[in-house]
């Protein structure tokens, strides 16, 4: 069976370089998916749906929930390993509610955990805006993003300490002290 490990954070909070550096360490067993680079992926692709999804991207919408669904189930039922990252997932609770619909209908994965990497509001304006790395990294979008991050998590959280799955980790830390902690954490869960 599939184990899978959901990453959540505020934009910025280090989640994609946090799970990459995690997969790039256990190449053997791991496999890493980051939610915005799938989508990206299809945007890049210049295909339909990815014209779609860069109609919500390029503002700092949330996708539309069929379309980032069947995304990550896609990745998942093709992933290489048997131990599966994903980060930025879930973004609604919408989304969260879809994903545990269709774990619950499936033997193939189970969802081991979900980590929540926190930072203040400050740290991740700071680091978003400091990196810049796209049309989506300035000040109005990065409101909205942390906008559309923070109004569903509450929920998320407690449907995830219910579950008995979520686990945080400080993230305003080194990345080298962040990422020991998170895959010491991942490996004694696999």
């Amino acid at each position: 069976m599939k184990k899978l490990f959901l990453i959540i954070g505020a934009p910025g909070s280090g989640k994609t370089t946090d799970a990459q550096l995690i997969a790039k360490n256990n190449t053997d067993c791991i496999v890493h998916y980051s939610t915005g680079d799938l989508l990206r992926e299809e945007v890049a692709s210049g295909s339909e749906q990815g014209k779609i999804i860069d109609g919500f991207i390029s503002k700092g919408n949330l996708v539309p929930l069929d379309i980032v669904v069947s995304t990550i189930v896609n990745a998942i039922s093709k992933a290489p390993k048997d131990v599966i990252i994903i980060d930025g997932y879930p973004r609604s609770i919408e989304q969260m509610k879809a994903l545990d619909e269709k774990l619950k209908v499936q033997t193939q994965v189970q969802l081991v955990s979900v980590i929540e990497v926190q930072v203040s509001e400050e740290v991740a304006r700071e680091r978003v805006l400091g990196r810049a790395r796209g049309a989506d990294d300035n000040v109005e979008v990065f409101n909205n993003r942390m906008s559309v991050y923070l109004t569903p998590l509450k929920e998320i959280e407690s449907f995830y300490q219910k579950a008995n799955v979520l686990q945080t980790i400080n993230g305003e830390r080194s990345i080298e002290e962040i990422v020991a902690e998170m895959e010491s954490f991942v490996k004694s869960k696999i």
